[in-house]
């Protein structure tokens, strides 16, 4: 077997490997678990997740996915909790134990001090006789029968596991609190994800480029506006209120069908009812009806009053899509 193939070989191995234990954390879910979840989720307090080496990390991961999905939480290191970071937990909050075997030695410190205050500890743990099981109010089996690992040493897939357990928690507090898009907006303001879940009509509109000609106006008046504004079109507007829309595309075809537009204005090239959006609306619903449509810019308006034009590069250069 090539250098390659061996490589292959084991990756797939590996992905094959976590992914059967995944799958079977499916058979060890129980009444545990759904009462891990109502505690958590009727808690006055915070959720704390403690753990130790690789399980300490895993626990800041899914603190971050709850923090993220409406359910306040903090990290508290096993090993820095028995050196004052005990003052992080307060009465109400409710503990998340994070460890493999239950039995490492920080694990079997830090489970009596954090009961001594009264707190609902659950226990994630791979082992439902260890320390940590038995001392836990609930216990959450990440049970893997063994590691991807080829000495079955390195955690592999015992950390999937826990993080796989975490995402299910997260999940079902989402929709016990009925967590929506516009509510994950709130936690996500910034970067390509906050602009797609935020960013409305409104805010990217440039009112010192709102192209706009009469239906009256002459077809050289209309090319000179959709050139100076450039943004390849031009609303056709009477008494503040949108009447049609001429694009570039409209010039062009104008230009071929006729040796002469001298006749014309814009009433009579003009698109009646175009596409609009509301200034108010989302800018990524504006990109999806451009899309859908085969368009590159949109009227908006509000109540029928022009307001502007939203391009599709404008969109782009967000880096919304």
């Amino acid at each position: 077997m090539s250098n390659i193939e061996s490589i292959l070989a084991t990756a797939k191995k590996t992905i094959q490997s976590e992914s059967e234990s995944i799958a079977n954390l499916v058979n060890y879910l129980n009444d545990d678990f759904a009462a891990a979840v109502n505690t958590i989720y009727q808690s006055k307090g915070r959720l704390v997740v403690t753990g130790i080496g690789k399980s300490a990390i895993i626990a800041t991961k899914i603190v971050a996915t709850l923090n993220s999905t409406g359910t306040p939480s903090l990290f508290l290191h096993a090993a820095e909790a028995i050196h004052g970071d005990l003052g992080m937990v307060q009465p109400d909050d409710v503990i998340i134990c994070i460890s493999k075997s239950g039995n490492s030695p920080e694990i079997k410190v830090l489970v009596p001090l954090l009961k001594r205050f009264g707190n609902i500890l659950i226990g994630m743990t791979a082992s439902e006789t260890s320390f940590l099981a038995k001392e836990s109010h609930y216990v959450l089996n990440a049970y893997v029968e063994a590691e991807a690992c080829p000495n079955n040493l390195a955690p592999t897939n015992s950390t999937t596991a826990q993080l796989v357990l975490g995402d299910a928690l997260a999940v079902c507090l989402m929709e016990l609190r009925n967590f929506k898009s516009e509510d994950f907006a709130k936690y996500h303001p910034g970067g390509a994800l906050g602009k797609k879940l935020l960013l409305r009509v409104q805010d990217m509109l440039d009112n010192t480029h709102k192209p706009q000609v009469s239906p009256d106006a002459s077809i050289k008046t209309v090319i000179m506006e959709i050139s100076e504004k450039r943004l390849g079109v031009t609303a056709v507007v009477e008494n503040e209120k949108i009447t049609g829309i001429i694009t570039d595309g409209d010039i062009r075809r104008m230009l071929n069908n006729r040796d002469t537009f001298s006749d014309l204005t814009a009433k009579d090239i003009m698109t009646k009812k175009p596409k609009t959006v509301k200034p108010t609306d989302m800018v990524v619903d504006a990109f999806n009806i451009m899309e859908n449509n085969s368009i590159t810019q949109l009227v908006v308006a509000d109540e029928g009053a022009y307001i502007g034009i939203i391009h599709i590069h404008d969109i782009l250069k967000e880096g919304i899509i």
